[in-house]
């Protein structure tokens, strides 16, 4: 068994334009660092626990969760809201009138950037808001980090389409910790929509505010900060051309520890997407459609399986490996089998471009983290791809 590709587990390396991985089979190491694009700054969040802005083209390593690090790749996408920080400019009240005074605290980025938002008791509605576009039957999500600045809990809520029935969320509940606070909807109607904060009746509320964020999409990606206009982190891709004897032609394993969101997401959220180099006749692949796994084999332009299993998974973290050979390819997912036995007949010929996080040109963005990618060039067996998945 050789573990003849790697990349994380806990082992980062960036700089602009490569992020590294390795072959350190026989104690020989050999660096293998995958080409990766980003034509736009964005944020992550580092060992400190705070926001930082990457530059463009430069791999993002974020430490939520998890102090060994993962890598953050997002789809592209746009924060509507032209102000996220300095939150008296651009906004409005409306109803009983809360009071925002800017640049009171300090934020999530550790500057003092974050603002007092105080919310009256008020047996009416009472709104911050900004107008933004809305086209009918769209997915958007608002997001925002908050604070309690009072020592007790506070309550707020947000609303994406203010006047719609249902597209104001239930309460929030504030601490004396920041919590990024999100809320998917459905538009109900096209044009220009308040958007934004919304009071809790009869309860009033004081709070510390920053990082508020609209986004088209079922869930809240990492923050882009604006200033006076809307603001676009375009879209990543993270892939290379291995040299020969790093993919299994004739048989091998894909092993890929992630985590998933998106699951109404109508394209494929890729996890790998291994091809034939200078083509796109033959390739494999593992993502999520739908909230369910997809995974696939095309072998010289013949599709031998492409199969979505039937089972909609919670978003969450996932393990998956698929050991391959000819007549014998399996799906192991957190310790075991999903769906049956592949036994189509095939031989590989050719693999060597690898992308991870994305499909072949940086398409179908994973939307999430990576933490874990190996390739064994041997089909694990079966005890083997259950433990490593487990």
């Amino acid at each position: 068994m050789a573990n003849t590709f790697k990349f994380g587990n806990g082992n980062w390396a960036v700089k602009d334009g490569s992020a590294l991985a390795y072959n350190d089979e026989n104690n020989n190491f050999k660096p293998l660092p995958f080409d990766f694009t980003r034509a736009s700054t964005a944020t992550t969040l580092n060992r400190q626990g705070l926001i930082e802005v990457v530059p463009s083209g430069k791999p993002r390593i974020d430490f939520k969760d998890n102090t060994d690090g993962h890598l953050l790749l997002e789809p592209s996408r746009t924060n509507q809201f032209t102000y996220s920080e300095s939150l008296n400019s651009g906004w409005v009240t409306g109803g009983a009138t809360m009071t925002l005074t800017a640049s009171q605290f300090v934020s999530p980025d550790g500057s003092q950037s974050a603002s007092r938002l105080q919310i009256p008791s008020s047996g009416s509605a009472s709104v911050f808001a900004q107008l933004e576009s809305h086209s009918s039957g769209t997915q958007y999500t608002i997001s925002m980090y908050a604070k309690s600045n009072t020592g007790t809990n506070q309550s707020f809520r947000l609303y994406g389409d203010y006047g719609a029935s249902g597209n104001i969320s239930s309460d929030f509940t504030a601490t004396n910790e920041w919590q990024r606070f999100t809320y998917t909807f459905t538009a109900s109607a096209s044009g220009s929509r308040g958007t934004g904060i919304y009071n809790t009746l009869n309860v009033a509320a004081d709070l510390q505010i920053y990082g508020i964020q609209f986004e088209a999409g079922s869930y809240a990606t990492s923050y882009i900060p604006t200033e006076g206009s809307s603001v676009t982190r375009v879209v990543e891709t993270n892939g290379q051309v291995v040299p020969d004897g790093i993919i299994g032609q004739t048989e091998g394993t894909v092993f890929a520890d992630v985590d998933f969101v998106g699951v109404n997401e109508s394209i494929t959220n890729q996890v790998f997407f291994i091809r034939e180099e200078g083509s796109n006749n033959g390739y494999i692949f593992a993502g999520f459609y739908q909230g369910k796994l997809n995974v696939g084999l095309r072998v010289s332009g013949s599709t031998k399986f492409d199969l979505l299993f039937g089972n909609v998974l919670s978003e969450g973290s996932y393990k998956i490996a698929i050991g391959y050979s000819s007549g014998n390819t399996k799906v192991f997912i957190n310790g075991s089998q999903v769906g049956s036995t592949m036994t189509q007949t095939f031989g590989l010929n050719n693999f060597a471009q690898i992308f991870v996080g994305s499909g072949s040109a940086g398409t179908n963005q994973l939307g999430d983290i990576i933490r874990n990618f190996k390739i064994y060039d041997t089909r694990l067996t079966d005890t083997e791809l259950q433990n490593l998945t487990s």
